[in-house]
């Protein structure tokens, strides 16, 4: 008996797969080339949309050169006022923290006591002015009477002598009654100086002693005002080449405020001191301000900027611009086909806003101050156009 060759089946079970994969074909084309494309040709990075930033040119010009240290306000003037003669204090005649004058009646003790000296004085004083008019009026008549010998020589010079005495005794008692009429005036104490007053210290109905450490008030003088800060004696040499450049003109200081680094007052350098602190290794200065507004206030604690010289060719560009990485300060840099570089600068800073460029850019480069963080070198950035304010396009479409 013939046995059945297996070629059919074979040969049919082949032409059903090509049957098949010829009805698939259609379906699966477009992925298997989508896939084939993607790995012959991979995305790149760099080829991903602009990254949306901001930019500013680095700009050369005139900044001024720099020192910054910490300094403390201090008021121009400050007197403890104290009274000079014991007694009672009658009554006050200022408000506390009020400005007063040079001169003002700040305080009225009991003067009854030292009235009555006074007045003692005075008659002690008119008694012996008497008695020296008749001791005159007698030396006179002897020294008439001495001609016409009438009178001896020697009761001429008696006379002279007791005039002489008399007039020491005058002068004596215009001496005390000018004492006793200082003692007096002290009852009436008068501010020293202009200044605002702080708080009182003793109240009316109260024993004061000349004695008293404490006093009766403080008086300042807050306009102008005094800033004393330090700076390190390397910067010494650089102060001293400021101040003999400058001749007669002061050295500009700035206060800043310790927090917003806002400038608070502009003033004028008074004084480098005539040696250096040896255990801390700085020098001190002091400046005045100009303080009508008040922005500086005795105790408080501030930076002082000490404006050397100016650089006139400086370059300069925003502090936000500037970046920190493990290697150092950096900018991002828009160059050719808007392609962002990382470049090292050096820098030294201006104020909280803006720094000077010493080394790693040019005047004119463009350099990135929002949006650095999606930046990477060889990214393609795009410069952001601010949108108009809804007001304003509100307006237009009316």
């Amino acid at each position: 008996m013939n046995t059945p060759s297996k070629f059919p089946r074979k040969a049919l079970i082949a032409i059903a797969v090509v049957f098949a994969a010829a009805l698939a074909w259609p379906v699966f084309k477009p992925l298997l080339i989508g896939d084939a494309r993607a790995q012959a040709k991979p995305e790149k990075k760099g080829d991903a949309r602009a990254v949306p930033v901001r930019t500013v040119r680095v700009v050369q010009g005139p900044l001024p050169v720099a020192i910054n240290g910490i300094g403390t306000v201090q008021a121009a003037q400050s007197v403890t006022v104290r009274s000079r003669v014991d007694g009672q204090l009658d009554s006050v005649h200022f408000k506390e923290g009020e400005d007063v004058r040079a001169g003002q009646l700040l305080v009225q003790l009991d003067d009854r006591t030292l009235a009555a000296a006074v007045q003692q004085a005075e008659a002690l004083r008119a008694r012996d002015e008497a008695q020296l008019g008749n001791a005159e009026g007698d030396l006179h008549r002897y020294t008439e009477l001495l001609k016409d010998q009438a009178a001896t020589q020697q009761q001429v010079d008696v006379q002279r002598a007791l005039v002489r005495q008399l007039q020491a005794a005058v002068r004596s008692d215009a001496a005390t009654l000018n004492a006793a009429r200082v003692q007096l005036s002290f009852t009436r104490i008068t501010a020293p100086i202009s200044g605002r007053v702080g708080a009182r210290l003793v109240d009316a109905g109260n024993i004061v002693r000349a004695t008293d450490p404490a006093g009766l008030l403080v008086i300042n003088q807050i306009d102008p005002i005094n800033v004393q800060f330090a700076l390190p004696e390397g910067n010494f040499q650089a102060i001293n080449k400021a101040l003999r450049t400058a001749g007669k003109t002061r050295l500009t200081v700035q206060a800043l405020d310790r927090d917003t680094h806002a400038v608070l007052a502009e003033g004028e350098l008074t004084l480098l001191n005539n040696q250096i602190d040896t255990s801390t290794g700085t020098v001190q200065l002091k400046a005045r301000f100009p303080n009508r507004e008040h922005r500086l206030w005795p105790g408080q604690q501030v930076e002082a900027r000490l404006v050397l010289g100016v650089d006139a060719g400086a370059l300069s560009l925003p502090a936000a611009a500037v970046q920190r990485s493990q290697e150092g300060l950096f900018v991002y840099v828009v160059g050719a086909e808007d392609k962002v570089r990382m470049q090292s600068v050096s820098m030294r800073e201006v104020d909280v806003d803006q720094v000077q460029v010493t080394q790693g850019l040019k005047a004119g480069e463009r350099v990135v101050i929002d949006g650095q963080y999606r930046l990477t070198p060889g990214a393609r950035a795009v410069e952001v156009v601010d949108k108009p304010q809804a007001a304003a396009a509100s307006g237009a479409s009316r």
